[in-house]
């Protein structure tokens, strides 16, 4: 299947997905996917773990699809993965890599495997009709602090995280009455939270949900209802508004963090210089 691009402005198709599945011969599987890249000019990166995939690339619809095709060739559990899309002017990668690791995302507790276990989803509608009957629950973005203050959902709770690892210790410092009622995790694409729902179940939270598809799914279906700003992206584009459109967002030239058009109005914003969180330090 070819989706045809919204326009001739936006020619390139951006994909994102995972996959947790039993893969064995991790670098036949690295060799196939990275000819296979290479032969239809995508750009991107796949991460190839014994449990499974995580991807971000991009390329002409036709290649993406041809891609989304062969990754089923090359093992069973990887066919008709369910690829979350967006389009651009330009490819937002500089190159193609297929990398072996340990952890589809990396979290350091190997009792936490979402290959045998996996936590219950809430669905993009469900979450807004949540948000719309306005009921009592907790929402938890389990992303970095970064990606945070690009955007996020209406009442969500800013964990500070530095890292993904730091998500357990985190967790354990919720007031003791979110245990009480539904948890609702988000993060970009769905895949930190196939993780960290399997952790709060574990500290003890009796009601846990994902955001099924994450961000991206959640904007696809429904748009930006009960979500303030923009969404943080792993690639050139920074940022993608409601609309999976780019957004103005940028990034500080020496610290590397993303800026809202609000932060791009501080003082402390001089481009190559400073922004307001380095404010004039040469490093992060």
């Amino acid at each position: 299947m070819i989706l045809e691009p919204p326009n001739a402005e936006l020619p390139i198709l951006n994909v994102a997905t995972y996959c947790f599945a039993e893969l064995k011969d991790l670098e036949r599987i690295q060799e196939l996917l990275h000819r296979k890249g290479i032969e239809r000019g995508i750009k991107g990166s796949f991460l190839v773990t014994p449990e499974g995939i995580n991807v971000m690339i991009a390329g002409l619809p036709e290649d993406i699809w041809e891609m989304h095709r062969y990754l089923g060739e090359v093992d069973p559990g990887l066919k008709d993965l369910d690829f979350k899309l967006s389009w651009s002017k330009n490819i937002p990668f500089r190159r193609y890599l297929v990398k072996i690791k340990d952890e589809v995302i990396k979290l350091g507790l190997p009792e936490i495997q979402p290959l045998k276990e996996h936590g219950d989803a809430i669905t993009p509608e469900n979450l807004k009709k949540w948000y719309d009957e306005g009921r009592d629950f907790t929402v938890l973005d389990t992303r970095n602090d970064y990606e945070v203050r690009v955007g996020t959902f209406k009442n969500a709770i800013d964990m500070k995280l530095k890292n993904f690892t730091d998500f357990p210790a985190k967790l354990e410092e919720l007031p003791a009455e979110t245990k009480k009622k539904p948890l609702v995790m988000f993060c970009t694409g769905g895949v930190r939270c196939e993780r960290a729902s399997l952790v709060a179940r574990n500290q003890g939270f009796e009601e846990v949900y994902q955001l099924e598809g994450g961000i991206l799914r959640y904007f696809e279906k429904v748009g930006g209802d009960h979500y303030d700003g923009d969404c943080f992206v792993f690639d050139y584009r920074v940022a993608l508004t409601p609309k999976l459109e780019e957004s103005d967002a940028v990034l500080c030239f020496v610290c590397g963090d993303p800026l809202t058009v609000e932060d791009q109005k501080s003082e402390f914003y001089q481009p190559l210089v400073s922004c307001p969180y380095c404010k004039g330090s040469t490093t992060k």
